[in-house]
């Protein structure tokens, strides 16, 4: 009887060893199709909502409600979603988010009426924070080599950082050769495809005993989330003064101080704190929010200046953004597979921070009524794409490490928690002061039809300048709060019978860094 031949390094791997780093490629393809539905959703909407009004006939007043309720369930929703993920398994919950989803896709894109467009964007919201930390946690738990991780978290950061321009473009596209209705439809279709993958390729994942879901604190974080989202979709359409707006973020801020004052004490948290007061995940966490802010402005702006001030339609307008995805994928790609095994975080993403900075800053210096696309919006637009490629990929790699997996979806629930508040806080805030600048150029310069344009150029401008600053801030910020060091290899225990079992499942107590 012959002995079992002995694998030489070099050699290629065992056959079951390189199946399962197949699947593990084709499970993240699962994963980002998952987290591209929601993206989506974040901006293909505002594209078919004029087209929307027209049909239901709904008011200027009760257009905004398409879009807070979606925010309102998905931000508040979401550390309860994350826990469950890790409760009930996230096999489970991702495929209930899917279906659920698709369902709430359905209803609204079949709506014949107001109160049914915004019932089913409600619904999509709801299962959107089952969906979101599902996917994100099982990337966490599926991909543990370094240089694997830092690939896969690179795809990712590309997905979350590009889809909200993906939006833009397909919402373009859906609404002027097919219907507004098409920009719900086509999340059933994407999740037809999530759902079969995840059947197909994702291992079951038993129950985590350890797991309880902590109701005082769930409480509490989902009236907070919920207070303080719509505290700041009332500030955006209201004004910071207005009563309403007082109440809501003052009734916010109290309801999540009480609830870190229960998780310091419950036996079962819904947010174990030492999630978040690690360096590593904590600046990563300020990245992600801080940034979302700048994506924000980029996004908007520059939309209602192309399609507005440059007669771009909505199709057109979305091409316009193609370069800035393309130049996020390669950044986010390149940064977190290539450069984070190397230097760490602490450099990476205050330098992503700074050259998005830069890239606003040199779009506000070169607005006008007559901008060149090739000759000054497009370098700017790489710049932008560059700098937050780099943050996506890096920022979102780091706020998972080092998570065990009976955390994992929390910690990634607390991931599409920032982005919603930034999202939430960059929207209110950017807005305010667009609408004040525009109000103030009129005061002081008439109201002529010249007058209105260069008075919207100005509103644009002032917000890319205070999203510049913003930006540059943040990147002080986060190289202040980042840990020197390059991230070890992850601990926590992979998805069950895609590679052999680890032989070190005990959790992660503390950061564990190497010098780079």
């Amino acid at each position: 009887m012959s002995e079992p031949a002995a694998v030489v390094p070099g050699q290629a791997r065992p056959v079951g060893t390189a199946a399962a780093s197949a699947r593990r490629w084709w499970i993240l393809g699962v994963v980002g199709l998952a987290q591209l539905m929601v993206v989506l959703d974040a901006t293909i909407v505002n594209i078919a909502l004029p087209s929307a009004q027209r049909d239901l006939g709904f008011s200027n007043a009760d257009r905004q409600w398409v879009v807070t309720a979606y925010s309102l369930a998905f931000g508040g929703l979401l550390l309860l979603g994350g826990r469950l993920s890790d409760l009930v398994g996230r096999r489970r919950m991702l495929i209930i988010g899917l279906v659920g989803f698709a369902a709430a896709s359905a209803v609204g894109g079949a709506a014949t009426g107001f109160a049914m467009l915004v019932i089913g964007r409600g619904a999509q919201g709801a299962f959107g924070a089952l969906l979101a930390p599902a996917a994100l946690s099982t990337l966490t738990v599926t991909f543990t080599d370094p240089a694997e991780r830092g690939r896969a978290f690179g795809v990712y950061g590309a997905i979350a950082g590009a889809g909200g321009a993906v939006g833009l473009l397909l919402g373009g596209l859906l609404t002027e050769y097919l219907s507004w209705r098409w920009c719900l439809y086509v999340n059933v279709v994407l999740a037809v495809v999530a759902v079969a993958g995840a059947v197909r390729l994702m291992p079951s994942y038993s129950r985590d005993p350890d797991v309880r879901i902590d109701w005082p604190g769930t409480v509490l974080v989902v009236a907070g989330l919920v207070s303080l989202v719509y505290g700041l979709s009332e500030a955006d359409t209201k004004g910071w003064g207005a009563p309403t707006t007082i109440v809501l973020l003052v009734a916010g801020v109290v309801l999540l101080a009480a609830f870190v004052l229960v998780e310091m004490r419950v036996a079962h948290p819904l947010l174990p704190l030492r999630i978040v007061l690690s360096r590593f995940r904590g600046g990563a966490y300020l990245a992600i929010g801080l940034s979302a802010i700048g994506v924000f402005g980029i996004f908007l702006f520059l939309t209602y200046y192309l399609q507005l001030t440059l007669a771009y339609s909505p199709v057109k307008s979305g091409l316009a953004f193609l370069p800035m995805i393309a130049a996020i994928v390669v950044a986010s790609t390149t940064s977190s597979g290539v450069l984070m095994p190397r230097f760490g975080p602490r450099p990476l993403i205050p330098v992503g921070l700074l050259l998005g900075a830069g890239g606003l800053a040199l779009l506000a210096e070169e607005l006008g009524l007559r901008t060149s696309y090739p000759g000054q919006i497009l370098p700017s637009l790489l710049l932008v794409g560059a700098g937050l490629g780099v943050v996506f990929g890096c920022a979102l790699n780091t706020a998972t490490y080092g998570t065990g997996a009976a955390d994992a979806g929390v910690a990634s629930a607390l991931v599409n928690t920032n982005q919603q508040v930034g999202g939430s806080i960059g929207t209110a805030l950017l807005n305010t002061l667009a609408a004040s600048a525009l109000a103030s150029y009129l005061l002081t310069h008439g109201h002529s039809p010249l007058d209105l344009a260069q008075a919207a150029v100005h509103s644009y401008v002032v917000g890319f300048w205070v999203s510049a600053a913003i930006l540059a801030g943040s990147a002080v910020v986060c190289a202040l709060v980042l840990p020197s060091g390059t991230l070890t290899p992850a601990e926590g225990p992979a998805e069950p019978s895609l590679g052999p079992p680890p032989t070190v499942t005990r959790e992660e107590t503390s950061e564990e860094v190497s010098a780079p």
